[in-house]
């Protein structure tokens, strides 16, 4: 699949499709077969804004949020929290440092951050952009207090109806696969709520393992971990098939100058390339987190399996993602548009 993270994105208004050239990566023969990553300590999670709604229900020893209980299948709690911060600092490793690839990076008016998570994005935008209106919603108020004066965070489901009164310039969403029962319906409102010329970009990943060179086999604990994720969350009707089709949607919706990029997240240390190195030194610690979450809440509320049972298919899954001989990585698609500009709206 294509991909790109070495040169600079793409330019904005450009009617045809864009395409990066694709990057090979390297396997480092010098590594010794295991990766564990990084050795230094992860912050402490952020505070909540709304005690109204942190009721948080737990299950299997995670909490998760009590807003719409049950629309979203992944936790809220403070190891949560602390790793979508460190997620947050590898997609912009991978952007090299840029918020966003569109023209919005240089600035908007006003900007909506969907499923804002901790509301890092939001904040860092806000800090980079004093005259930009920022907001970020989310169904969990784990959002920190102290934000820059032009930020502000909501706490609703995105779901039912959007009740802004004003459009917006710039709209985005953020590793969201597997949290909407109809993505195409969300990309319809974000076309309705942005102003002309406005800008919807979206960054995901893909539910899937890619391999270029048959290290990883189909029968790999880490392939079944996958497949079952994704029969899991389609059963759940939160089907993980979004990153590859938010591009499809974009178009079908009307959007113009739709730019997909594919980048990859290296499953661990083993590119031999320094950046590549790096990036999947932390894709192994952040995946390495969310892999029991992500399937404790599937596996146990909609196909039956036992705790123990999902966190065997957890632990397993994780020993082949710390294996330097195995060359996998995450697809991580990064697409923008834009709503075509009228005289009159």
């Amino acid at each position: 699949m294509p991909e790109q993270t070495r040169s600079s994105p793409p330019a904005a208004d450009h009617g045809a499709e864009q395409r990066q050239p694709e990057v090979e990566l390297v396997a480092d023969d010098e590594l010794d077969g295991t990766d564990s990553g990084f050795s230094v300590p992860l912050t402490n999670s952020l505070t909540s804004l709304r005690s109204s709604i942190l009721a948080y229900q737990e299950e299997n020893g995670r909490t998760y949020h009590a807003m719409s209980a049950g629309k979203y299948l992944f936790p809220n709690d403070d190891a949560e929290v602390e790793r979508l911060d460190m997620q947050h600092h590898i997609v912009k490793m991978t952007l090299d440092y840029r918020l966003c690839l569109c023209p919005k990076n240089d600035g908007a008016k006003r900007v909506l951050d969907l499923g804002t998570g901790t509301g890092i994005w939001c904040i860092d935008y806000a800090d980079a952009h004093p005259g930009a209106e920022v907001i970020g919603v989310d169904l969990s108020p784990v959002q920190p207090d102290l934000v820059p004066p032009n930020c502000s965070f909501e706490v609703d489901d995105l779901e039912k109806e959007w009740t802004w009164s004003k459009r917006f310039d710039l709209i985005t969403s953020r590793m969201m696969n597997g949290s909407f029962a109809d993505p195409a319906a969300i990309v319809e409102k974000v076309y309705n709520q942005l102003e002309p010329g406005g800008y919807f970009e979206v960054h995901d990943m893909a539910a899937s393992v890619g391999c270029d060179d048959d290290t990883l086999p189909e029968d790999s604990d880490l392939v079944t971990f996958t497949r079952v994720l994704r029969e899991a969350m389609e059963a759940a009707g939160r089907p993980m098939t979004a990153a590859e089709k938010w591009k499809s949607w974009m178009e079908e919706a009307g959007f113009e100058s739709v730019v997909e990029t594919t980048y990859k997240w290296p499953t661990n240390s083993w590119p031999r390339d320094r950046k590549y190195k790096t990036l999947g030194r932390w894709t192994l610690i952040n995946m390495g987190q969310i892999l029991e979450p992500a399937v404790l809440a599937p596996l146990t509320r909609v196909l039956g399996w036992t705790r123990e049972e999902a966190l065997v298919l957890a632990a397993k899954a994780n020993t082949v993602l710390k294996d330097t001989k195995v060359h996998a990585y995450w697809p991580i698609h990064v697409i923008y548009g834009r709503k075509p500009l009228k005289k009159s709206d």
